[in-house]
């Protein structure tokens, strides 16, 4: 289980750098351009572009954060039990969510 989320980990990972990056050339981009980008009616704005990107790099922090609680509730034993109903947590949902907390019933 923690093979698969050190790959999950490993692909957030990536993801954010590649958010990260977009968001420098969102920046770059407009520094350089006085358009008037808020009341062009052909498209999202340059504003619209940094919300969004922002979102998804708050989002996918999020994500490496969930599967290092994940990680390390597997390192400290954790018997694969829900959250909620203490029930043990099928082995197929662990190996589709490994972050899975809580079983079908109580998710």
């Amino acid at each position: 289980m923690t093979e698969a989320l050190a790959r999950e980990r490993a692909d957030a990972v990536r993801r954010l750098a590649d958010l990260e990056q977009l968001h420098l050339r969102i920046v770059d981009a407009s520094r350089d351009d006085n358009a008037d980008d808020e009341h062009d009616t052909e498209g999202q704005t340059i504003a619209w572009d940094r919300a969004q990107n922002s979102a998804l790099v708050e989002a996918t922090k999020e994500r490496i954060a969930e599967i290092d609680r994940a990680t390390k509730r597997f390192e400290d034993g954790w018997d694969g039990s829900c959250a909620v109903c203490g029930a043990p947590i099928p082995h197929e949902r662990l190996l589709a969510r490994p972050t899975a907390t809580r079983c079908v019933a109580c998710a």
